[in-house]
């Protein structure tokens, strides 16, 4: 067989190190090697002795949110392979989290993650139902994990002397030692004409980075 399709830009080449890489703009491929969690439904082809086994809501209520009710359900995936992962041709990435390090995301952006990432459920500080009831991860010890973005994420340094202001429909996660709270940037008289559409926004205060998408709307997929 010739032709573009099967050029070197699309051929799978053989995986040169276990664990997670970056395939291609849309995808992430996993060299599993005993066990890795991804997202229930996320992988799009496998090949070797490879097991999926679905989590229970105990870990599939992982990343919820309040007010719709949202869940992220899970999946292991455990034996000796290889995976692909992807999810509505969103854009990928991998973040690798040190020992020491936080990272705090939104359940949407999560497409797989190192069995070796310990994760833990909180609501986003000054987020409440008035914010959008935001439910987020917090990811911490040493692993790799692969997120998806709506198109390229914008990475904003957040400073103690430069806040930064994000849309909670927009916002895909941020480092530690950020605080978060609620702001509202519209007065009341404004919001009762009809505003602007942007009355409130969560504030990011401290030393570190957020992570924002370019997109105010979850995908959805086509019927």
């Amino acid at each position: 067989m010739k032709g573009d399709l099967f050029s070197n830009d699309h051929m799978v080449q053989p995986a040169s190190a276990p664990g997670m890489s970056v395939q291609n703009a849309k995808s992430i491929r996993y060299v599993v090697n005993g066990e890795t969690m991804a997202r229930q439904g996320a992988m799009v082809a496998f090949r070797g002795n490879l097991q999926f086994e679905r989590k229970g809501q105990g870990v599939g209520g992982m990343l919820k949110r309040a007010v719709t009710g949202e869940g992220l359900p899970l999946m292991a995936v455990r034996g000796q392979g290889e995976a692909w992962f992807a999810h509505e041709a969103q854009n990928c990435f991998v973040v690798d989290v040190e020992q020491g390090d936080e990272f705090t995301v939104n359940g949407r952006n999560v497409l797989c993650f190192d069995a070796t990432l310990s994760y833990r459920i909180q609501t986003v500080k000054g987020a409440g139902i008035a914010g959008g009831g935001l439910f987020n991860s917090v990811f911490t010890g040493s692993g790799k994990l692969g997120l998806i973005c709506e198109g390229n994420p914008l990475v904003i340094p957040v400073t103690s002397q430069y806040p930064v202001f994000v849309d909670t429909d927009a916002v895909v996660g941020w480092t530690a030692h950020l605080h978060t709270s609620l702001h509202r940037s519209q007065s009341i008289g404004s919001m009762l004409r009809g505003g602007s559409g942007e009355a409130v926004q969560l504030k990011l205060e401290g030393e570190g980075y957020v992570v924002v998408r370019p997109s105010e709307v979850t995908p959805q997929k086509e019927h």
